[in-house]
């Protein structure tokens, strides 16, 4: 019952992270061609000021919660997946610097350096958070002590000894890369105004015809990479209703993005990256880690959990530490609530 329970929870967290921080990425992606003029890339770096980085901490706090829930698959994650991680953690610096130092020096050429590290560091972050997906649902070569190694690609092929990136990691990655493009586009229809808003709504239909596509795909994809995927959803039919959540979604950000519901519509957004990484996590459930070696080598929910007495002891704190956070967000988010003024002259 405490490894069912502390596995949600350590989905739940994932799924806030990519929620909260999933829009910072796509406006960050925008931030590269949607937006005109310096007014415009003020509005932009404005509507995710106040937030961006206490959304990160989903981050720490989905990390720190895997580590004393999940040792094992902590220790076997975070070194075989040295290299992706390092890739990350740059990732995350840079785009963290450019973002607050952009307005520092007041000179034309440091402000786009600024602004190309910024986008560019944020479309890659997306990229490589669904591959990285990716990698856990098509399985990793692990060894019979829970440790492997991958190099970030080798003939581009799933097999028994993959790399990091292949055509299945690539295109979770893709995936990634429009959903949170299209999270971000449908914030910025919430927080700023004028011709960047309309810029914005314009911007999400061909966004999600792309997304459209690009589940489908992913879908058939990762039925072909890892059959065992459905045996879940065949045994407890009931969780058919994890696809359905994907497609009534995505129906809703078309309906209410088309009458102008903007935060309808972001809210749909968000239940559909809820959906999808919850029906991927549903796939791969009670394994944790798959591995192309064979099942023996599986990182599963009962060979990774730690003892009774950390995870009881974790709760309290964990629920503690939630409270905390939620109490956070909700004063953060309604602190800054409204529009960005896109004509305004301070940062």
């Amino acid at each position: 019952m405490m490894g069912f329970l502390w596995f949600w929870l350590v989905a739940v967290m994932i799924v806030g992270y990519v929620v909260f921080d999933g829009f910072d990425l796509g406006v960050g992606i925008l931030h590269l061609f949607l937006v005109r003029k310096e007014s415009e890339r003020r509005a932009t770096l404005g509507s995710i000021g106040p937030v961006w980085d206490g959304n990160e901490v989903w981050l720490l706090a989905g990390g720190g919660t895997l580590y004393f829930a999940f040792p094992l698959l902590y220790a076997s994650a975070f070194s075989g997946f040295y290299l992706p991680l390092m890739i990350v953690l740059w990732l995350l610096i840079l785009r963290g610097v450019s973002l607050e130092l952009r307005n520092h020096i007041d000179v034309g050429v440091w402000r786009s350096l600024l602004d190309g590290v910024f986008g560019f560091a944020s479309a890659l972050l997306a990229i490589f958070y669904g591959a990285a997906l990716a990698n856990v649902l098509r399985g990793v070569p692990l060894n019979p002590d829970g440790y492997f190694f991958l190099p970030l690609w080798t003939n581009w092929q799933p097999g028994v000894h993959p790399g990091i990136l292949d055509w299945y990691t690539v295109i979770g990655g893709l995936v990634a890369l429009v959903a949170l493009t299209l999270h971000g586009a449908l914030w910025l229809t919430i927080k700023v105004s004028g011709d960047l808003e309309q810029r914005a709504r314009k911007l999400v239909t061909p966004l999600w015809f792309g997304l459209i596509a690009l589940t489908i795909v992913s879908l058939i994809a990762t039925i072909a990479v890892r059959p065992e995927s459905l045996h879940n959803y065949n045994t407890y039919p009931v969780s058919y209703i994890v696809p359905i959540g994907v497609v009534v979604s995505l129906f809703l950000i078309w309906q209410w993005n088309r009458a102008g519901k903007a935060v309808k519509a972001f809210l749909a957004s968000s239940f559909y990256l809820f959906f999808m990484l919850a029906g991927a996590c549903w796939g791969v459930y009670p394994v944790l880690l798959p591995a192309t070696t064979g099942d023996a080598n599986n990182i599963t929910l009962t060979r990774a959990l730690s003892g009774p007495h950390t995870l009881s002891v974790g709760l309290i704190w964990w629920t503690f530490g939630m409270i905390l956070a939620v109490s956070y967000v909700v004063f953060v988010y309604s602190r800054f609530k409204g529009k960005v003024d896109a004509g305004a002259s301070a940062h």
